[in-house]
């Protein structure tokens, strides 16, 4: 077990908990021997579900965490007052090195106040970004920020754009990733006064490949690999995106089966068409790491079931093999010695 990744798991956070967490867990060391999960929550009520599986017994733990932080509470108050939640003893295994990872499906204002008060940022990070990544038509972009610094400086753009490119570069294999900001126009006078400031630092910038704007409608077709935003934009874009994904699909199926003619039509082209949506199901690519930490941390969806679970666990994996972190600490410490 000592080549394993060891992730942490938030067992109790999101809506979905414990029943769906506890299954992703399980589908994750069913699926690779070089994880093992810590389950931190409840233990009794994290034991009865895994009562129902099978599973390598040595790669799966339950750490006991006898408070819950609900969505709705304080995040600095319950960071500080509930010592003994699921997601402040999860990263503190983070921070004492106990786990490599810690994935939680709860409260996103806990999980953004933890990781920098408990597990910390790499020197020199001004802010940690969360970066999740969206389905486009040429494969995925990551949307960094998408829910973590709403007030933003164009310094913090600028590291999201390099810890992005990092991300994209070596963990999704995209040689010289194209960086992009969000913008009302392809035009470099365009935008607000956060986008117009940032604009230039961005172009000087040695160590990114800068491509300008990218207007909202370009996002989908994947005109850049990183999607540099603060969380405000980022978060309205991802919001808008989900909703426009299931709306549509709840559209098409409707249509599919509005008459005779077209169910028999829908039989015909189900086969295709299961395999188009397939490659549009933002689960399938995880959670939504929090860059620049001295740890990792992901946040999955609220709603997350299994599936989301599975895969945010393990690209964790990757994130750790790559050194992500090592990386990102590199580029920042010698842009700043570049600075001097």
């Amino acid at each position: 077990m000592q080549d394993c990744v060891k992730v942490a798991v938030d067992a109790m956070g999101g809506d979905n908990a414990p029943e769906e967490i506890v299954k992703g867990a399980v589908d994750a060391v069913n699926t690779r021997k070089d994880i093992q999960v810590i389950l931190v929550g409840q233990q009794d009520a994290v034991e009865a579900e895994l009562k129902k599986y099978s599973y390598p017994t040595e790669q799966i733990t339950v750490v006991h965490a006898e408070e819950v932080i609900e969505t709705a509470e304080p995040p600095v108050m319950a960071i500080r007052k509930k010592k003994q939640s699921s997601i402040v003893v999860g990263m503190n295994m983070v921070k004492q090195k106990e786990a490599d990872a810690f994935v939680s499906a709860g409260s996103s204002g806990a999980i953004l106040v933890g990781g920098q008060v408990i597990v910390g940022r790499i020197k020199g990070v001004e802010r940690p970004p969360l970066a999740p990544l969206i389905p486009t038509e040429k494969g995925v972009s990551l949307l960094i920020d998408c829910g973590a610094n709403v007030d933003a400086r164009p310094s913090h753009l600028v590291q999201f754009a390099k810890m992005g490119s990092i991300y994209m570069e070596h963990v999704m294999n995209i040689k010289n990733p194209k960086v992009a900001i969000v913008n009302i126009g392809a035009e470099e006078e365009k935008g607000n006064a956060l986008v117009k400031e940032t604009f230039p630092k961005l172009k000087e910038c040695k160590d990114i490949n800068f491509v300008g704007s990218i207007e909202a409608r370009e996002i989908p077709h994947g005109e850049a690999d990183v999607i540099v935003c603060e969380a405000f934009t980022g978060n309205v874009i991802l919001k808008l995106y989900e909703g426009v994904g299931s709306t549509f699909l709840s559209m098409v199926k409707k249509g599919l089966m509005s008459s005779l003619r077209s169910k028999i039509g829908a039989l015909l082209i189900k086969p295709a068409l299961k395999e188009t949506m397939k490659s549009f199901d933002a689960t399938a690519y995880g959670g939504a790491p929090l860059l620049g930490l001295n740890g990792l941390v992901v946040k999955t969806h609220g709603s997350s079931k299994a599936a989301e679970v599975k895969h945010s666990i393990i690209q964790c994996v990757t994130f750790k093999e790559q050194d992500i972190n090592g990386k990102i600490k590199k580029n920042i410490i010698d842009s700043a010695d570049g600075e001097e």
